[in-house]
């Protein structure tokens, strides 16, 4: 049977047809793109749900760590060793130099090339140390005296500052045996020369790297108060403000073998002080407590912020946390682990103008970073590929751990010609030396957007400057 539609009718069925069209065009826009984002776009402005990353990556300053040591005038590390360490996503070491040769004298010549050498082959691979040194790996050992530290911090003065950019943190050292700031053969442990040499270190060490003390009483007698700082220290320049902790006894006891006095009281000071200033350092053989269980550890480092953690020692203790599954937990939380949690910004603003940035950061980690960084949005031409970089004013060391940041700023596009830009967020090294090295860059915990390249982070925005 043949039927014959009225043209009334054909223009009915053909705007019906368009509406459904419209209607799956819109959809297909706001689905998901290949990173996993949602894209909404209303208004002339578009808004991005990001989806977060359960892989496990290396971020610089922070993580699982090796402990390698060195005897006096051993050998240097090796880039090829360094390197290889990025297969187990380690970005930082513990380079403990044993000083045994030198407890009566300065420091040879070859002592000094051997820490320089060391620098540079870190510097290489892309990696970061936490600096320590000590002159006996023996409890019963003897050490230096006062003096003669002060003559070899001297020494060090120049090596340290020419390579500061390498040098994460640094473990107070020199006392005792390891050390630790205990067993000492020369009266170091007295108040007044834990002060003498705790001062020397904030003297010879460039204000930018922070002091970690073995015990939080240290500190607090240091500075003559048990009050941990707020904000405005922490964020400031002040010497308190660059003295941080290391726990070489982790869960090993319920004080971890004297490390705490008080034990409530001194883990709440470490859990404030740790938003300004790194804790971190290893586990060692339980005495009075069992091998620490996964949900123990989770929140012992949740508590205490724990940045860095060696993974050559305590064997067991790491071992309990592989045999539960935590161990790759512990691998993505130790430290920072910052994300997007979505953007909002204008899809077309006007030539010479200001483009609006809204955007959501959150950290999933167990600290804060502590190291300033220099923070920039990429404009990145669709048509050539063209670069421009505009810097942000934005402190990434405010991103605390379980907060939703509001990155809000008005960036200014003078310069930037017309055309269409995608958008990236680079978070990279303060150092002049390392700030062009993806390797020292931040990547954040995000489906899709990391460029291993080039460091850059895709916000999965587009802007039209016209």
């Amino acid at each position: 049977m043949n039927i014959e539609l009225s043209p009334n009718l054909i223009l009915k069925k053909m705007k019906h047809l368009l509406i459904l069209f419209s209607i799956f065009t819109t959809l297909t826009l706001s689905c998901q793109s290949d990173g996993g984002d949602k894209n909404e776009e209303t208004a002339g402005t578009n808004k991005v749900t990001y989806q977060a990353s359960n892989e496990v990556f290396s971020n610089p300053e922070r993580g699982f760590m090796h402990s390698w040591q060195v005897n006096s005038e051993g050998a240097a590390m090796t880039t090829a060793s360094l390197t290889n360490l990025k297969k187990e996503n380690v970005s930082i070491i513990l380079r403990l130099y044993y000083l045994e040769k030198f407890k009566t004298t300065p420091l040879s010549q070859t002592q000094l090339d051997l820490i320089t050498t060391d620098f540079t082959r870190l510097r290489e691979a892309g990696l970061k140390c936490v600096l320590r040194f000590a002159y006996t790996d023996a409890q019963d050992g003897s050490d230096a005296s006062a003096a003669i530290i002060s003559g070899h911090l001297d020494q060090l003065k120049p090596i340290v500052a020419a390579n500061k950019d390498v040098i994460a943190f640094v473990q107070a050292g020199f006392i005792g045996a390891w050390g630790e700031w205990y067993y000492t053969t020369n009266n170091l442990t007295t108040p007044a020369n834990k002060t003498l040499i705790l001062n020397k270190l904030l003297e010879v060490f460039p204000k930018e790297i922070k002091i970690q003390v073995r015990t939080p009483k240290i500190k607090q007698d240091f500075f003559n108060t048990t009050t941990a700082m707020n904000a405005s220290v922490g964020y400031g320049t002040e010497n308190t403000a660059r003295v941080g902790f290391h726990n070489d006894c982790f869960m090993a006891s319920v004080d971890d073998y004297g490390t705490y006095i008080n034990v409530t009281a001194d883990k709440t000071y470490i859990s404030n002080e740790a938003l300004f200033v790194p804790t971190g350092g290893e586990t060692c053989p339980p005495t009075d407590v069992p091998v620490a269980s996964c949900s123990i550890a989770e929140k012992e480092m949740s508590l205490l912020k724990w940045t860095y953690l060696n993974l050559d020692y305590y064997g067991p203790v790491l071992q309990e946390w592989r045999n539960n599954n935590c161990f790759a937990d512990f691998e993505r939380k130790l430290g920072y682990r910052l994300s997007l949690v979505t953007s909002d910004l204008k899809t077309t603003i006007a030539l010479n103008d200001a483009l609006a940035l809204n955007a959501v950061i959150k950290n999933g980690g167990f600290a804060p970073v502590y190291n300033p960084k220099n923070a920039f949005l990429i404009f990145r031409s669709t048509a050539n590929g063209t670069v421009y970089k505009k810097k942000l004013a934005f402190d990434v060391r405010l991103v605390t751990p379980n907060l939703n940041y509001e990155l809000k700023e008005s960036v200014s596009t003078s310069e930037i010609p017309a055309g269409t830009y995608e958008l990236l967020l680079k978070i990279e090294d303060s150092s002049s030396k390392l700030s062009e090295r993806a390797d020292y860059a931040i990547r954040l915990a995000n489906t899709g957007v990391w460029e291993a390249a080039t460091g850059f982070n895709k916000l999965s925005q587009t802007v039209t400057i016209k």
